[in-house]
């Protein structure tokens, strides 16, 4: 990254008293004491704005600081109404196409490996990845009463055609969706890249057919329109999602982060040492597990999103590794053929991950499609 001096502004109220040119005289005590004032009023009225270059001030009033997650990102948190506030990193050249990477269930921003993200920005695009909603250091969303419900029935209902509508979750993904639209506002991004993973493909998806003017092109990975009758997860991967650690101890919660992606991630392609550092991360960051529970119940309750694929006018690609067990690649094809005009590419090998092998073909592939006049 260009090392840059950051520029920082802060709100300020207007002086009440000057330097009077009639009479000579400053009042240096008053002076003073406004200063003080102006000081305490700017730390309690207004957040410290700050942009990495001149360039940033585009993106609204917000204090951007160097990611402590990635060398090649800033961090910011974004106010986009409703309480909600979500936890951003950005970075690339600002004058280049803003993409928006959208994250699945649990997955904290960090999932979006290192490697991935620079090879976007070196690809020619201003790169912005957030996490969600009740993940990461985004806001949480408590309500009390709600009563605890059976997962697995959700799912056996949800595969079976039966609708999940009316159960008490928290939120849905429709909800998850418009907290991404906002945060394209709260950055002035205007039309958008879009590339979604898993879950939020799925979210992805439902804010290019209810938002088609902020959203310019699309990328899909390993996702679905979670309709029913769809080809289910393997059991092997499907208990990955509703085994539990043994303890909230960190030591435990990184011995399932590495056998959830032993399970479901890419045969011979899973970094260990990686999975290990970055649950470390993850757990120190904000360890939130009734966030998954939650975003899990949102998928399940809201049910097949196909009424939102097909209105999606955005040119689409669909990635899908071949070797998926948590989400089959036949559910890939689904989501390609509900689409309008979507191009689908099944990449053989691969399962529900971004191995650092295949990411030069993913790139490539993307960018490719995004970039297309």
């Amino acid at each position: 990254m260009t090392e840059s001096t950051p520029i920082n502004t802060v709100s300020k109220i207007s002086k009440a008293t000057e330097t009077s040119e009639e009479t000579g005289n400053t009042s240096t005590l008053d002076a003073e004491m406004l200063n003080d004032a102006a000081l305490s009023a700017s730390k309690l009225d207004a957040p410290l704005i700050n942009y990495p270059t001149p360039e940033w001030q585009k993106f609204g009033d917000h204090a951007w600081y160097p990611s402590d997650l990635s060398e090649h990102l800033y961090q910011a948190m974004i106010d986009i109404g409703d309480g909600i506030e979500l936890c951003v990193e950005a970075g690339g050249n600002p004058n280049n196409p803003p993409l928006l990477m959208v994250m699945g269930l649990g997955s904290q921003m960090v999932f979006w490996p290192n490697s991935f993200i620079k090879r976007f920005i070196d690809a020619g695009f201003f790169v912005i990845r957030f996490d969600n909603r009740d993940i990461g250091l985004s806001s949480k969303v408590q309500i009390d009463g709600l009563p605890r419900i059976s997962q697995l029935k959700m799912m056996m209902r949800l595969q079976t055609g039966l609708s999940n509508k009316g159960a008490p979750v928290a939120y849905n993904l429709t909800d998850m969706a418009e907290d991404t639209a906002r945060l394209i506002k709260a950055l002035k991004l205007g039309k958008t890249h879009l590339l979604g993973a898993s879950m939020g493909g799925m979210i992805a998806q439902i804010v290019a057919a209810r938002y088609p003017s902020l959203v310019q092109r699309m990328a899909l990975m390993f996702t679905t329109t979670n309709r029913a009758f769809l080809k289910p997860p393997k059991p092997k991967q499907l208990y990955t999602l509703i085994n539990r650690p043994e303890s909230h101890s960190e030591r435990d919660i990184v011995r399932h982060s590495v056998w959830f992606m032993k399970t479901v991630g890419t045969p011979g392609h899973v970094n260990v040492r990686m999975v290990r550092d970055i649950a470390k991360i993850r757990y120190q960051r904000n360890f939130h597990p009734l966030g998954t529970v939650q975003q899990l119940n949102a998928i399940l309750a809201s049910g097949s999103i196909s009424k939102y694929s097909k209105q999606v006018k955005a040119p689409t690609i669909v990635l899908h590794g071949s070797a998926d067990g948590l989400l089959p690649p036949s559910q890939g094809r689904v989501v390609a053929k509900t689409i309008p005009n979507a191009s689908f590419h099944l990449i053989e090998g691969m399962a529900h991950d971004i191995p650092e092998y295949y990411q030069p073909y993913i790139v490539d592939l993307i960018s490719n499609h995004l970039l297309e006049k």
